[in-house]
């Protein structure tokens, strides 16, 4: 016989597939004057003294609910736990992080260290991750106050869960909060349901759609990155004139060109000028795990044309630190020893999963790949003027990269487990995809992150040669260039 709870769970989840509130009220303002040094981009950011452009380190958190958010903020704290010295100085490898870019489960630990810094590691547990989450949302779906308001054409669920997010947890921050902060630049992920396509709340997005994002709800961001479809509704902005002096972003108009449809860059336009279209008046947006479960394509994207480019130009980034913590799940295969076929629910849970989870293989794929490019590219430079300076020592010099880069891409998920004395991953993969979650669910979470993380070879190299550095001391042998990117074995 079913509980009491979980009754009042079922109800309450067919009540929120049934009930109206297909609309919300748009809170996105317009922006009345371009300036593209203003706003929250990455290049608007302050950095501590205690952040490097020399050790670049950017942070991806994965969907997956409050098992999603817990993981990430278990690694957060084995990163606040890390001593390591760079340039001189002392400093936790948390002060290193310049960006996190974020997917559904993985935003609430995004947003709030964006927020609110070292209270992360004080009451987040409390007020989030120990909480259950759905089963406030549940009533407040049953509190008849809100049944008037959710047959408005201007309120509907996902408001609902918006305004849960910023009482309890999110104190009413806006983006100007976040860009006050400076570094690290948080990047959360939604998908816009009209082409299929990601949606980073930043300001060059904004800029696109004529609307200011200081002071926009961080609430509600992180709402529409954790949209799960059917349980909750879009979160829309609305599509403005483009502000007075709107300038695209120098890769847009050579990108754009048909003769160029094969590349990334294309993409990208492409997908800015959907919101250059101002016959698209509206945009909808739900969670981001639609479109990219690991948030993997803002970074892959900043190393391609944006800010993690430019200062590899400059020569300003020695080692590139890429850390993505993927908290998916995968129930034991039982199909494949069943004569019969698989029910309706199940093919619907599949049809809705395998997509996303090669995508998200097909992320962490390309950016190994992008990174394991410049490696070779630099290896081949140095043997070429090598060769050149002993073969023809009169012949001018090559035109060298500003700076050679040291990349490392750190994943770290629940099938590692295995390597941990201890541990068994099919505890963690059949964990569900839910925001309520036990107090000992929590607790394994969090821990197991910091095992996963020192656990990792490439990340061991990266602490084996910060170390070598910091004390003069020659590469380790075991952990040449490209080390990093894949494993030895």
């Amino acid at each position: 016989m079913m509980s009491q709870h979980a009754i009042r769970l079922a109800i309450a989840i067919l009540a929120f597939i049934l009930l109206p509130g297909c609309a919300h009220y748009i809170v996105n303002d317009r922006s009345q004057n371009f300036d593209a040094e203003s706003g929250y981009r990455f290049d608007a950011l302050d950095r501590s003294e205690l952040n490097s452009d020399s050790l670049f380190v950017c942070l991806m958190f994965s969907g997956g609910g409050t098992r999603a958010a817990a993981l990430s903020y278990g690694i957060m704290e084995s990163l606040s736990d890390t001593v390591i010295r760079v340039d001189g100085q002392d400093k936790r490898l948390l002060d290193e992080v310049d960006c996190i870019s974020s997917v559904s489960g993985g935003s609430f630990t995004a947003a709030y260290y964006g927020l609110f810094r070292e209270r992360l590691f004080e009451d987040f547990e409390g007020r989030f991750l120990e909480r259950d989450v759905q089963g406030a949302l549940a009533g407040r779906l049953f509190n008849p106050v809100n049944w008037a308001r959710l047959a408005s054409p201007y309120f509907s669920r996902i408001d609902m869960a918006a305004e849960l997010y910023d009482r309890d947890l999110f104190d009413s921050a806006t983006f100007e909060q976040l860009q006050r902060n400076g570094r690290p630049f948080v990047i959360l992920n939604a998908t816009n349901l009209g082409v299929d396509r990601r949606f980073d709340f930043t300001q060059e997005y904004f800029d696109a759609l004529g609307s200011r994002l200081d002071s926009y709800p961080v609430s509600s961001a992180v709402a529409a990155s954790s949209a799960f479809p059917f349980l909750l509704t879009p979160i829309s902005l609305k599509n403005y004139p483009l502000a007075e002096g709107y300038n695209a972003p120098w890769w847009y108009k050579g990108a754009i060109r048909p003769a160029s449809w094969t590349s990334e860059r294309y993409n990208a336009a492409k997908n800015l000028s959907v919101y250059l279209d101002k016959e698209n008046r509206y945009i909808h947006l739900m969670d981001g795990g639609l479109s990219d479960n690991i948030g993997a394509r803002s970074v892959l994207n900043a190393f391609d044309r944006g800010f993690i480019r430019t200062r590899i130009n400059e020569g300003a980034i020695r080692q590139l630190v890429l850390i993505v913590v993927n908290a998916r799940t995968q129930s034991e295969d039982q199909l494949s020893r069943s004569e019969k076929p698989p029910g309706f629910f199940t093919v619907a849970a599949k049809a809705g999963t395998v997509a996303m989870d090669n995508y998200s293989y097909d992320s962490v794929t390309k950016l190994r790949e992008a990174l394991y490019t410049r490696v070779q590219t630099q290896m081949n430079d140095q043997a070429c003027a090598a060769l050149l300076s002993t073969q023809c020592p009169n012949a001018p010099e090559p035109i060298a990269f500003a700076a050679d880069i040291d990349p490392y891409v750190i994943e770290i998920n629940f099938e590692q487990a295995s390597q941990i004395p201890g541990e068994k991953p099919r505890y963690y993969l059949d964990m569900p995809t839910s925001f309520t979650l036990s107090k000992e669910q929590v607790k394994k979470l969090v821990a197991i992150g910091p095992k996963l993380l020192k656990a990792a070879p490439q990340y061991q190299c990266m602490i084996k040669v910060l170390a070598a550095e910091a004390e003069s001391k020659p590469r380790p042998e075991e952990c040449p260039v490209g080390a990093g990117i894949y494993t030895n074995d």
